[in-house]
């Protein structure tokens, strides 16, 4: 019959075909898809992107922590700030007080004077009984003279720059704790002599008068005068010439232990007030 000749050669082409498919040794030489959902070029694609994840959060971290470092170093500057204001804080109190203290004791010893070193008395503590240590020699307190007074020889000299009579130029001293000058010896002449400015004729009053008595010259203190540094042919008394000042002018020849001159006590001249370190001399003079 036509049919099962058919019929079987479609089992024959059939079991032909399954033989094909499940032989090992059959090749197909059809192309491949381009599109491939699978192998190590998707794994690639997964590295790379987690590498530069990594990196991205890598500079993160980094950024952060220079960040609160940054703040950590600007908070330590600030508490270093407020400390050194805090220390020159307390300094600058240290040394108010030091000055206060200073103040005060110049005020209770007459001016800064010091008779001499003062003895301080220590108590050591100790387990036992107290003892007392040995007397320690404190160092005084250093002599300052006011502001515009120059120091020499445990006096303060001040030279003033306006004109007085003799008797205003003794008051003026006075109501500076002061007296006008008593110079006594030839150093202390050439000392205040060398502070006058050279002129046409620089005059400055001294302390000395012989008002009370002709040719007897006492110093405001009431001393008499010993020493004295008088002009040639000074004192002359030309018109009634009871006071005494010190001339310095342009003339190089001038020496300072040569320029007194007697004057009429009503001119006006310059003068110097001197301070001695345990205050002003009595002004009282002889009557």
């Amino acid at each position: 019959m036509p049919s099962s000749g058919s019929d079987g050669m479609f089992c024959r082409l059939v079991d032909e075909e399954d033989e094909l498919d499940h032989s090992p040794d059959v090749q197909f030489n059809a192309p491949l898809r381009p599109l491939m959902t699978s192998g190590p070029g998707r794994y690639r694609l997964a590295t790379i992107c987690l590498t530069t994840m990594c990196g991205i959060l890598l500079i993160s971290i980094i950024a952060i922590s220079a960040h609160y470092k940054g703040k950590a170093a600007g908070g330590a500057a600030a508490q270093d700030v407020d400390a050194m204001s805090a220390t020159i804080s307390k300094l600058q109190q240290e040394k108010a007080d030091l000055q206060s203290e200073l103040a005060a004791r110049t005020a209770a010893t007459g001016g800064g004077r010091h008779t001499g070193p003062a003895d301080v008395t220590v108590e050591v503590k100790q387990s036992g009984p107290k003892t007392v240590a040995p007397t320690t020699r404190v160092a005084p307190t250093p002599f300052l003279c006011p502001m515009e007074w120059l120091l020499f020889n445990g006096s303060c000299y001040y030279i003033s720059r306006v004109s007085r009579d003799w008797p205003e130029s003794k008051s003026f001293c006075e109501s500076k704790g002061a007296h006008l000058a008593i110079v006594i010896t030839a150093e202390e002449q050439t000392f205040l002599w060398d502070q006058l400015p050279r002129g046409h004729w620089n005059a400055f009053w001294i302390g000395i008068t012989d008002g009370h008595t002709e040719d007897q010259w006492i110093w405001v203190d009431g001393t008499p005068l010993i020493s004295s540094f008088w002009e040639e042919g000074e004192p002359n008394n030309h018109i009634d010439e009871d006071c005494v000042y010190i001339v310095k002018t342009q003339v190089l020849e001038r020496v300072a232990v040569r320029s007194w001159y007697d004057a009429p006590c009503d001119m006006y001249r310059r003068f110097i007030c001197e301070k001695e370190m345990g205050g002003a001399r009595s002004t009282a003079l002889p009557h």
